[in-house]
């Protein structure tokens, strides 16, 4: 059968890009190379990990904060087993939805590994091997977790984020190399069920790429877990036995520290995969990251193939992922979208959440634009204090001349959910005037944002 479009892997930014392309009239394929879709997001990643996150987080209430809302129960015990089953049947009934949504559409599914023949032949390997005829292919095959050049990951006292997810028992001491997003929820996962957890990160701050006050607070927030934080912290060696780890890496004074756990997880980034899909057979090339080349159009150097999310530059996130697979499939359909890479926000799932859109003061200071700052913190909001969680703020940076959002930042409870609001107001140009002037129910979280706004208008908040 011959397709309008083929789509490459279906994460995030394939099943979307599959399901955009068939609403505008296209006859559309999708090939997986595993037995279910949904890609790394919603197998071993996104989804799974916020599951094991909201577990251990209901665990770690019952242990410290029940007895203080007037909840009296035994010594509550983890059961690790129910706990990864739990988390299973979460990640079983989203792919299943997925499979249930390329049926809607009329989307056919290939399962197999998918590789160019020519720019208009793709052959699929699986079970048997069979051809794909298609008019144009969007590839979406997303990434795989990096290491460093000496660690040798075993799967099993050496891992990924993927073997943290499927463990048979909490680690006892569990070292994670990286202090970016993924290593920081999941330690946090293990910290709350009883881990020791040790981070070493090799820049001078946990999350790097956010904005600086946000990781001054998260690092707070997780040494008050009982997590231990190492930053500027190069790591040189990591040897693993039967049962132990040994992780050595540089201080900052010129020392060696060495820690050993029963886990490491290896935390340090991921890379572009674009492994057997047979691109030299097209002439198409990566760069020096593996990624795909494209123009603004996400066009490759092929005229019939795109590319989208993990595999091109940007960041790793599965909603920009979606956002390009909307983007392609429309101009494909000869529409005009358009996306604001400036505003596609960044989340970090831990507790206290933190969430991140537009520009970092760190970003601003670089320019050299002229900006203001209005924070408001949690420990002010009745909200918060409520539900016993005070920790954290919101940041609001505002154009110093014209009082436009330029970025909002927040740490705490439900940021995750309260950053689509900056999303909202940045996209249509609001001033920090104009947010706080709009009604924000109470009792909410979501009042931290108002008040933030009016710090950064004329320092006037209402309950500081």
């Amino acid at each position: 059968m011959k397709y309008d479009i083929t789509v490459i892997g279906s994460g995030p930014g394939g099943y979307v890009a599959a399901i955009r392309c068939a609403q505008l009239g296209m006859k559309v394929a999708i090939v997986e190379k595993y037995s279910t879709l949904g890609g790394t997001c919603l197998n071993v990643g996104c989804i799974p990990s916020k599951a094991l996150l909201d577990s251990s987080e209901h665990y770690h209430n019952a242990e410290h904060t029940f007895k203080e809302h007037g909840i009296d129960i035994p010594a509550p015990k983890v059961n690790f087993t129910q706990m990864i089953a739990r988390k299973g049947e979460v990640v079983k009934q989203n792919v299943e939805g997925i499979a249930y949504l390329m049926k809607k559409n009329k989307i056919d599914v290939f399962t197999g590994h998918g590789s160019f023949v020519n720019k208009n032949t793709i052959k699929v390997s699986g079970e048997k091997e069979e051809e794909i005829s298609t008019d144009k292919v969007i590839l979406a095959t997303g990434s795989k977790p990096t290491s460093l050049p000496f660690i040798e990951i075993d799967k099993k006292r050496v891992i990924t984020s993927t073997e943290a997810l499927v463990m048979k028992e909490v680690p006892k001491h569990l070292v994670i190399i990286g202090g970016g997003v993924i290593g920081l929820e999941l330690g946090s996962v293990y910290a709350r069920l009883g881990s020791e957890v040790s981070v070493v990160e090799y820049f001078d701050r946990i999350i790097p790429g956010m904005d600086g006050t946000m990781s001054k607070e998260l690092t707070k927030s997780l040494k008050k877990l009982g997590m231990k934080i190492y930053t500027k912290h190069k790591v040189t060696e990591v040897k693993s036995t039967a049962k132990t780890v040994t992780v050595k890496a540089d201080t900052p004074k010129g020392e060696v520290l060495e820690l050993k756990g029963d886990y490491c997880l290896v935390s340090v980034g991921r890379r572009a995969y674009t492994d057997k899909l047979g691109l030299e057979n097209v002439g198409i090339k990566t760069d020096k990251a593996g990624r795909i080349e494209t123009d603004d159009h996400l066009r490759t150097s092929v005229d019939n193939i795109y590319a989208i999310g993990d595999v091109v530059k940007g960041a790793m996130l599965a909603h920009k992922a979606e956002e390009e697979g909307v983007f392609v499939a429309e101009t494909i359909a000869g529409q005009k979208p358009h996306i604001n890479y400036n505003l596609i926000p960044g989340v970090v799932y831990t507790w206290p959440e933190v969430a991140g859109v537009g520009q970092t003061e760190e970003q601003l200071k670089e320019a050299g634009r002229a900006y203001k700052v209005g924070s408001f913190p949690y420990k002010a909001l009745g909200r918060a204090r409520a539900s016993m969680d005070t920790d954290g703020l919101v940041k609001v940076l505002a154009d110093k001349n014209t009082d436009e959002i330029l970025g909002l930042h927040i740490i705490g409870a439900r940021a995750a959910d309260m950053i689509a609001s900056g999303v909202t107001a940045m996209e249509f140009r609001a001033s920090a005037e104009d947010v706080s002037r709009m009604s924000h129910a109470h009792p909410t979280y979501m009042e931290a944002v108002k008040e933030a706004c009016l710090a950064a208008t004329d320092n006037r908040p209402i309950h500081m």
